[in-house]
């Protein structure tokens, strides 16, 4: 690199200082809202905390797994933190049927991840105890996931929010 461009950067960089800095409005992002800071529905931040920890749902999901159930249902994620991600699934879910469909797409990864905790609880007997704690926990989780759905109220777009 030519030492002439890297003053010629150090000059705008002090021409920026001064102009934005000094006046207070040091804020170089734009107005734009960042969809990561979107409000999503109450039960997302705990079906996050609950499905995306092994501890609690007996599975691991990756973001790949994440993006491949988005997928199934039609729904389009970039790759991102797996928090995220899935606050980005279900942040504009409205339907008890769109929560039906996510959720038996989750159920099938889950399904595929109890045939293979089985198949290796037979290769390997002593581990058995803990394949099988961890399938108590998909179904735990997957029996939470229908109970969501079941409990969850579907919102009627209308024209006016304040109409009750």
């Amino acid at each position: 690199m030519n030492q002439h461009d890297i003053s010629d950067l150090k000059a705008e960089f002090d021409r920026f200082v001064r102009e934005k800095c000094d006046t207070g409005d040091c804020d170089t992002s734009s107005e734009e809202v960042n969809p990561d800071d979107e409000p999503v529905p109450a039960f997302v931040d705990e079906l996050a905390d609950k499905l995306l920890a092994p501890y609690h749902s007996g599975a691991y999901f990756s973001r790949l797994d994440i993006k491949r159930v988005a997928e199934a249902i039609d729904e389009s994620l970039p790759i991102k933190e797996r928090k995220k991600m899935i606050k980005a699934l279900f942040r504009h879910t409205t339907s008890r049927d769109f929560l039906r469909g996510a959720f038996d797409e989750f159920n099938r990864h889950f399904n595929g991840r109890v045939l293979i905790y089985q198949e290796l609880s037979e290769a390997f007997p002593a581990s058995k105890s803990i394949f099988d704690e961890n399938i108590a926990k998909i179904q735990k989780t997957q029996k939470m996931l229908d109970q969501i759905v079941e409990d969850f109220e579907e919102i009627e777009p209308t024209f006016d929010p304040m109409v009750i």
